[in-house]
C-alpha cells in the first residue's frame, strides 16, 4: 500500500514534471517563431559578382537593414543558374540580366520569370589589347562577340553602329553573323561565352564585351575603342533588372529592394563608384 505521504510526493512529482514539459514546449515554440520571423525578414538574391553583387552588398544591404530586412547575396558567374535558382525558389530574386535576355530565357525554357523593375544600365564596349582605334580594323580582322542570343545581337548592333557591318535587318536584336548583309572588312567572328571575352583579348583584334565582365576584368568604358550609344532605346532594351517569380512580384521585401535601387541616393552612388561604367536606368 502507498501511504498518504508517498501519494502526495508522487503527485507533486508528476505535476512538476508536467510543468517542466510545458515550459520546455513554450521555449521551443518561441524558438520556432523567432526562426520563422528571421526567415521572413531575409531576402535572398542571386547576382553576378560585379557590379551586381557589389551593389547589393555595399549599397542595398545597409539600406534594407534600416528597414529590418536582411539581404543575403548569392554570387553566380554564369547567365543560366541565377534564373534556375529563382524559378526553383532557391533564391527570392536575381540581379544580373536585361529584359531582352529574360524574355529569351523564358521563351526557350518555358518559364514565367518577371521583371520587378529596371535598375541600371551597363554600356557595351569594344576593347582591344593590340589596337587603339577601330580605324585600325584590317581586312580579315578577328572580333570576339558573346554567343548567347540577345547579347550576340547587341554586340553586332554596336559594330553596325560603328559602320563595320550592316545587318539584313538593321534593328534585329537577336542577329547572328549569319544575318550580316555587308561585311566590307571581311571580319571573322569568334562567338564565345560572354565570361570568356576578356580573356580572349590577347588572341583577337577586338572584343565586344558585356559591361559586368568588363568591370570584373578591370576594363572601363574609358578604355574602350567604341561604346554602345547611350540613348533611351538602349537603356529600355538593356537596362539590368531585378527578376523574380510572379507570386513574389509584389512581395514587400522585393518591392523594398527595387525602391532602394531606384532612389536618388543610388544614382549618386553609381556616379561616385562606377562613373560611366554603370548608369542608373531610371
Amino acid at each position: 500500500m502507498i501511504s498518504r505521504k508517498q501519494f502526495v510526493t508522487s503527485a507533486l512529482g508528476v505535476l512538476l514534471a508536467g510543468s517542466l514539459v510545458a515550459c520546455g514546449g513554450n521555449a521551443a515554440s518561441s524558438g520556432d517563431a523567432a526562426t520563422s520571423d528571421a526567415a521572413a525578414k531575409t531576402l535572398v538574391v542571386a547576382a553576378s559578382p560585379a557590379p551586381h553583387a557589389e551593389i547589393l552588398s555595399k549599397f542595398a544591404a545597409p539600406k534594407l537593414a534600416e528597414q529590418g530586412i536582411t539581404l543575403e547575396v548569392k554570387e553566380y558567374t554564369d547567365y543560366i543558374q541565377p534564373n534556375v535558382a529563382t524559378s526553383t525558389n532557391e533564391v527570392d530574386a536575381n540581379y544580373f540580366q536585361h529584359i531582352n535576355y529574360l524574355d529569351n530565357y523564358n521563351k526557350e525554357n518555358g518559364t514565367d520569370l518577371v521583371s520587378a523593375g529596371a535598375i541600371h544600365y551597363e554600356p557595351f564596349g569594344v576593347y582591344s589589347n593590340s589596337h587603339k582605334s577601330l580605324d585600325e580594323v584590317e581586312d580579315g580582322a578577328t572580333i570576339a562577340i558573346p554567343n548567347d542570343p540577345t547579347n550576340e545581337g547587341r554586340a553586332l548592333l554596336v559594330l553596325q553602329q560603328e559602320g563595320l557591318i550592316t545587318l539584313s535587318d538593321p534593328e534585329d536584336l537577336e542577329a547572328t553573323p549569319k544575318d550580316i548583309a555587308d561585311n566590307p572588312k571581311n571580319i571573322e567572328f569568334q562567338e564565345l561565352e560572354a565570361a570568356a571575352l576578356p580573356r580572349a583579348l590577347d588572341d583577337v583584334d577586338f572584343a565586344v564585351i558585356n559591361g559586368n565582365y568588363a568591370i570584373e576584368a578591370g576594363l572601363h568604358v574609358a578604355d574602350a575603342v567604341a561604346v554602345e550609344a547611350n540613348d533611351g532605346k538602349a537603356v529600355e532594351q538593356y537596362g539590368n533588372i531585378i527578376c523574380t517569380t510572379p507570386d513574389k512580384l509584389n512581395d514587400e521585401h522585393v518591392v523594398a529592394l527595387v525602391k532602394v535601387l531606384q532612389s536618388d541616393d543610388f544614382a549618386q552612388y553609381l556616379k561616385d563608384t562606377y562613373d560611366q561604367d554603370v548608369l542608373p536606368a531610371v
